[in-house]
């Protein structure tokens, strides 16, 4: 059987191959089936009509040199490659786990091909070349495709970063300038440096979650130390705080007994906190905004829901892309002061940290719900950023 047939006709065994290595090195362990087969199966069947359409040798000589055509097989298999990786940085691989997935790929396939013993023919060397010139034009696709897309994000991420900075550095420096000049009047200079505070406090949100992103997006995941503790006090704690800071918002907490384990308390105050500012920032002054506990056998969920307009379909499957803003509802309130689009990242960061799941569910007639599900016990697995690591071997 000739190399593209055989892919045809084992298509299953292959894509459990690709699958199993893909659970081998995700960042998140609670990926399904389906995301973590993502589009193999296209970049497979793309990869057979490219080895089964006709070539000639210029043809043949230009792709060697990555230089592919506009034939409908090329740009079928372009994009499912572009797709591939967009889908695979999203989900938080890295660069080299996108690689080492197509090295994985085409030693299955080679691997599998030979242990099914073909009868050998005099166009084996010919179909073997031109799968690794498949395999090598997607991969090259792939990184072009990721490497794009992190530049987007990082130049799009200054910007944001740098206009939403603008406004509270100048009204410190304004309020700083001020205060030589101000009548001696105890009134007017507490009022000037509380203004001064509250600008400082919205920049050191800015820059920390800078930090936190910036931290994430180079492989080495949200640092946890988990101790054990009580979630419904902690949720309890946020739930007074949000009272105080929206006295006019109706917000509501119900939780049950039991809610003893293992979590790093200062990073789920930061992910519920960041949830439920997001819930009041998305939905109008009267709807209710709800924070809810209950527990399994093995974990604890935790359910923070508001009412207003449903989130959009197009923006639901990335409501939890980084610098991903959700402008689409009529009701959506202006954005809190130190909001640059990254709470809702940040909180699944921490949630996948803590071995948990993060979902969303928004519809008109049931309002939006974002559930959080913890394992009570885990073992952290994050490590250290590749900057951190070049620099601790440096030093």
């Amino acid at each position: 059987m000739r190399l593209a047939d055989f892919i045809v006709a084992n298509i299953e065994p292959i894509l459990l191959d690709w699958e199993a290595f893909a659970r081998s090195i995700t960042p998140d362990k609670n990926m399904d089936v389906l995301a973590l087969r993502d589009h193999a199966e296209v970049i497979l069947l793309a990869t057979v009509q490219d080895m089964q359409s006709e070539q000639s040798d210029a043809e043949r000589d230009a792709k060697s040199k990555g230089n592919t055509s506009d034939d409908e097989e090329d740009e079928n298999l372009d994009e499912a490659s572009k797709l591939h990786a967009i889908e695979r940085l999203g989900s938080g691989f890295d660069l080299l786990e996108l690689v080492s997935e197509y090295r994985a790929l085409r030693a299955s396939v080679l691997r599998l091909w030979h242990e099914s013993r073909p009868q050998p023919q005099d166009n084996d060397v010919d179909d073997v070349t031109r799968f690794n010139e498949s395999i090598d034009q997607s991969l090259v696709k792939a990184v072009s495709s990721y490497t794009n897309r992190v530049d987007q994000s990082r130049d799009l991420f200054l910007a944001i970063l740098g206009h939403d900075l603008r406004n509270p550095l100048n009204s410190i420096a304004m309020a700083a300038a001020l205060l030589p000049h101000v009548a001696p009047s105890e009134t007017e200079v507490s009022e000037l440096a509380s203004q001064i505070s509250a600008n400082t406090g919205v920049m050191a949100r800015m820059i920390s979650d800078l930090l936190e992103y910036t931290r994430t997006r180079l492989g080495a995941g949200m640092p946890v130390s988990p101790v054990s503790m009580d979630l419904s006090l902690l949720c309890q704690e946020l739930y007074q705080e949000f009272q105080i800071s929206f006295p006019k918002r109706q917000i509501r907490f119900q939780s049950k007994s039991n809610m003893r384990g293992n979590w790093d308390a200062d990073r789920l105050r930061q992910a519920i906190s960041n949830l439920m500012g997001n819930a009041i920032q998305h939905s109008p002054d009267n709807a209710l905004v709800e924070l809810r506990l209950s527990e399994t056998e093995s974990d604890v969920e935790l359910v923070i829901a508001n009412g207003g307009s449903p989130i959009p379909a197009g923006e639901l499957s990335r409501i939890f892309e980084p610098l991903v803003r959700g402008a689409s509802s009529a009701q959506s309130q202006p954005d809190r002061p130190g909001s640059i689009g990254l709470g809702l990242y940040i909180a699944q960061s921490i949630v996948r940290s803590h071995g948990g799941k993060i979902t969303v569910t928004s519809s008109k007639d049931t309002g939006t719900a974002f559930t959080v599900n913890l394992p009570r016990e885990f073992s952290p697995t994050t490590g250290k950023s590749p900057l951190e690591k070049a620099f601790k071997a440096a030093v």
